[in-house]
């Protein structure tokens, strides 16, 4: 069997349900890791799209009230763990001598939503194309841990669905592993994930303006349209109750294309991506992760950043 083949029956199988999000994940890591990818640049863009065309379906299936609920507090949280966030990428990538581009993109895309801020902002420091995949590599290799590993430790920790929703949101890089691990967790984790994700998406566009201005870059700002599509399908939710059966449908619609999206984003990794990511770029990545990751399940826990 061909390897177009066995790409168009993973998609199949994801598209079906019979591939839960982390198993179609690892399906398309185990695809990209052993063969040649026919589609590989066709991949990247239809993931990007199938992603924010996934996430407003997903809103189809969350009350307004409910967003906004969350999204105020989440200004705050999401504000404060980027700015931290930050300021220790920057400070790991120089301790471990990471070159100055690939640190700044593995830092902008731990602080903000992974591949989506590393794209906006790659243009604008003129990142080269080997800065560019050793920054993309390094995030998706930590988001496919993430995907897999949290809803385990989130029940290990005894998260509530809020409690874990919002810790996927701060800890988790790329929006669609949020969605995919916060829908493992449960309906309501899923509702606070996607949310305050969408809102930390949002600082994409200040933190691009003011790298433009110090990199002195004239290019093009990259405006996340799909999270005001979001909000808007929750509008029609909230607005339109009659209509909640095909509401329900295009959320059904939202989680399947999720489901096909992180297939896709797996088949991207392969043995060379991994080579070309190199021991000091995924040791900076890690790192920061951890203590992301490690420093706000603490705060959750404790109480003391909740919604």
């Amino acid at each position: 069997m061909t390897g177009k083949n066995l790409f168009f029956i993973g998609m199949i199988l994801a598209a079906s349900g019979i591939l839960s999000p982390p198993l179609a994940l690892i399906a398309g890591i185990a695809y990209g890791m052993t063969l040649q990818h026919p589609y590989h640049l066709d991949a990247q863009r239809l993931s990007r799209l199938l992603l924010q065309a996934s996430v407003v379906a997903l809103g189809f299936g969350i009350p307004l009230a409910e967003v906004m609920r969350v999204g105020r507090s989440g200004v705050l949280y999401t504000a404060g763990s980027i700015a931290v966030a930050i300021a220790l990428g920057l400070a790991l990538g120089r301790v471990l001598r990471v070159k100055d581009l690939p640190a700044y993109l593995i830092t902008i895309g731990t602080a903000i939503c992974g591949g989506s801020a590393i794209a906006a902002v790659g243009p604008i420091i003129r990142a080269s194309d080997e800065d560019m995949a050793v920054s993309l590599g390094t995030v998706f290799l930590l988001n496919s841990v993430a995907l897999v590993t949290f809803p385990l430790l989130g029940h290990a920790a005894g998260l509530s669905q809020e409690q874990f929703g919002l810790w996927a949101a701060l800890a988790i890089h790329d929006t669609s592993s949020v969605v995919g691990a916060a829908a493992r967790y449960g309906a309501a984790a899923l509702a606070v994930g996607t949310t305050v994700k969408l809102v930390r998406a949002l600082w994409i566009v200040p933190v691009s303006v003011a790298t433009a201005v110090i990199a002195k870059s004239r290019t093009r700002i990259r405006w996340p349209w799909f999270i005001g599509l979001f909000c808007l399908a929750a509008l029609a939710n909230t607005c339109f109750p009659q209509f909640s059966g095909v509401f329900g449908e295009l959320t059904r619609l939202g989680r399947i294309g999720l489901t096909v999206t992180l297939f896709l984003i797996g088949t991207g990794i392969s043995r060379r991506t991994i080579r070309e990511v190199g021991l000091r770029p995924l040791v900076q990545g890690i790192l920061l992760w951890f203590i992301v990751a490690a420093g706000s399940l603490m705060l959750i826990r404790a109480g003391w950043v909740r919604l």
